[in-house]
């Protein structure tokens, strides 16, 4: 069955993650995506877990989840043979996505007003790292700097006697991609009612500060920080993490203390600290948290992971596991809600998060090979055998 966006083509001129995922996002409802990757060596995200400290695999597992359903072509842009076939399929396309800076931009000439003046139609689609005005525009920037570091989310992870900590790859672009993805169908319906495209964009930064937004908003109303505590320490024990006896970890967020308090005392089998004075009052819980975390630690190590989870449904407790990636992908209530899906034989990838009913993604493909698809669609651009050929054997291009 054809996708809901079946018959849109896109140009993607997006390295690493936030551009990428949207276009995959878009290409798993129908979208015919083209990627544009620098010869010799393509797009550097292809090489990311070779990176010290990656997990450690023979399948290029980053490549496979953000550049799947893709055509590859490889075109150096800084000839201008080649730069003028790229014109050529963004004049025919519905979207064109880049994460390219400024500077890039205007070098190659693939600036908004240029390429809308040829496609009025155009969705013309720009990430960035920090905004496209300030001092900080034209700066280069990665998730974890830009949406990670410079939004305040790696100051305040972490608890008081420990670093800041760095966030997982692909942290902050994922979530950008879904609101790159969002702009986009935005741009659409736009385009729907006018029949003109329109400029998206967005950065890396913005979508970090929304994501901190509970507490940059506190900012902004003055409001007062507290000082960092320690797991042992926290001033709400009902919101914490403990240990259960077979070193698995669970999380707890029983936010309605009135009701939470005595059903997690009854599921402890500590129905006494119901009494207790010291417990009394979510303020004397605060006030002695120490003691009170020391207790339920004793508890929770007493049983298994697995018990606990039945104990806390029984007793109706919000919590959660605290897994590992690996136990996540083995996840079997993520199986059943369809977050992964097969994409070669005895291998899955993760699915985009968005579900539409009478929406069907499509099942999804390996990505490409550098350069795989270069002959193929430019051809479809124009281009001649001669033509291409003469910019494959110069370096213009590879296929």
């Amino acid at each position: 069955m054809a996708g809901i966006l079946s018959g849109l083509r896109v140009i993607e001129c997006s390295t690493y993650i936030a551009g990428p995922a949207a276009a995959t996002m878009l290409s798993d409802f129908g979208a015919d995506i083209i990627k544009i990757e620098r010869p010799p060596y393509g797009d550097p995200y292809r090489y990311l877990p070779q990176v010290a400290g990656m997990p450690v695999s023979e399948q290029n597992y980053c490549w496979i989840l953000d550049d799947r359903n893709k055509r590859s072509v490889a075109l150096d842009l800084n000839d201008a043979e080649s730069r003028q076939a790229l014109v050529q399929l963004i004049n025919g396309a519905d979207i064109f996505i880049t994460n390219y800076q400024p500077q890039l931009l205007r070098r190659f000439k693939l600036e908004y007003a240029e390429l809308a003046a040829a496609n009025p139609r155009l969705i013309y689609t720009s990430i960035t790292g920090y905004g496209e005005n300030g001092d900080d525009a034209e700066k280069p920037g990665y998730d974890a700097t830009a949406y990670w570091a410079r939004s305040g989310l790696m100051y305040g992870m972490h608890s008081g006697d420990a670093e800041p900590v760095q966030s997982p790859p692909g942290f902050g672009d994922h979530p950008t991609s879904v609101s790159l993805f969002a702009g986009i169908m935005l741009a659409l319906y736009q385009r729907q009612l006018t029949g003109r495209g329109a400029k998206v964009n967005t950065s890396l930064m913005a979508n970090g500060a929304w994501a901190n937004g509970c507490l940059i908003q506190a900012a902004l109303c003055g409001a007062e920080f507290l000082p960092k505590w320690t797991r042992a320490s926290a001033i709400n024990p009902l919101v914490n993490h403990y240990v259960a006896r077979d070193g698995r970890r669970m999380f707890f967020c029983l936010l309605d203390q009135p009701r939470d308090w005595p059903r997690l005392c009854r599921a402890l089998e500590l129905p006494e600290l119901t009494e207790d004075p010291r417990f009394s009052t979510s303020d004397l819980r605060r006030e002695n948290s120490t003691a009170l975390i020391a207790m339920v630690d004793q508890a929770i190590a007493r049983r298994d992971l697995d018990d606990w989870a039945l104990i806390f449904k029984h007793y109706d407790l919000i919590w959660g596991p605290v897994p590992s990636a690996a136990e996540v992908a083995r996840d079997p209530q993520m199986e059943s809600n369809g977050v992964f899906a097969e994409i070669h034989p005895g291998l899955k990838t993760v699915q985009n998060p968005i579900t539409v009913e009478g929406c069907e993604k499509q099942a999804p493909r390996m990505a490409p090979k550098m350069g795989e698809h270069t002959r193929e669609v430019l051809r479809s651009a124009g281009c001649g055998d001669e033509q291409i050929d003469h910019m494959i054997a110069r370096g213009a291009a590879s296929g």
